[in-house]
């Protein structure tokens, strides 16, 4: 089998399991409306800095609770054969490429129960699509990496929690001051110098995950 067609395999196996526990699925959507529907009795429509902040911040609960159970739901068992029918390299980008997907429509759906609950004070919808498009594949990469460290451990949630806001949180702060711009009328100089950090990050991460995955693999 082809390194393509066994990867979407992978990710078909995924979404079959995805479809089988629709309680975990349901439960985020339950979540997103939930989150939002509280922000809305609480402040109504709120200001542009507040709309940006909170819509960030929903996306990264949205990614734990929808991406980092990925490798945690997996068993030894069901790893000991994925490692006779697999190589490392293309489970990692399985799980990379299903998450991504999983975040985007996650990413699409937030949107628009924001703009239905809390208005949309996007003024460049384009570009702030494209950074909600960017920052939730960028999300989905990092937490799908660090739960595929932390199932090694015995502690997983708590190793997911320590891992992953020390490095999110830049990324976080990176994703809300490039997304602001679309909140004016004008783009700021070095707007698309930001946008491209954004990709080299995905990058790296992607990198990094095919490069220390096969020793985790291994263990």
């Amino acid at each position: 089998m082809s390194s393509i067609k066994l990867i979407l395999a992978l990710i078909k196996k995924d979404l079959l399991l995805e479809a089988r526990q629709q309680y975990s699925f349901y439960g985020v959507l339950l979540y997103i409306a939930s989150t939002t529907f509280v922000v809305y009795l609480t402040m109504g429509q709120p200001e542009d800095k507040v709309w940006n902040g909170l819509f960030w911040v929903l996306q990264l609960f949205v990614c734990i609770n929808a991406v980092a159970k990925s490798f945690l739901q997996e068993n030894r068992g069901r790893m000991l054969y994925y490692y006779s029918i697999a190589s490392p390299i293309h489970f990692v980008l399985s799980k990379l490429l299903f998450n991504a997907l999983l975040m985007l429509f996650m990413n699409i759906l937030s949107l628009g129960v924001f703009t239905l609950l809390l208005g949309n004070p996007v003024i460049r919808m384009g570009e702030f699509m494209l950074i909600s498009i960017l920052g939730g594949i960028s999300l989905s990469l990092v937490f799908t990496f660090l739960a595929a460290i932390a199932a090694k451990a015995q502690q997983q949630a708590a190793m997911m929690a320590i891992m992953g806001f020390p490095i999110i949180i830049p990324q976080l702060l990176l994703l809300t001051k490039v997304s602001a711009a679309a909140f004016t009328s004008a783009i700021q100089n070095g707007w698309w110098q930001m946008v491209g950090l954004l990709g080299a990050l995905d990058i790296m991460v992607i990198a990094l995950a095919i490069i220390l995955f096969p020793f985790l693999w291994k263990d």
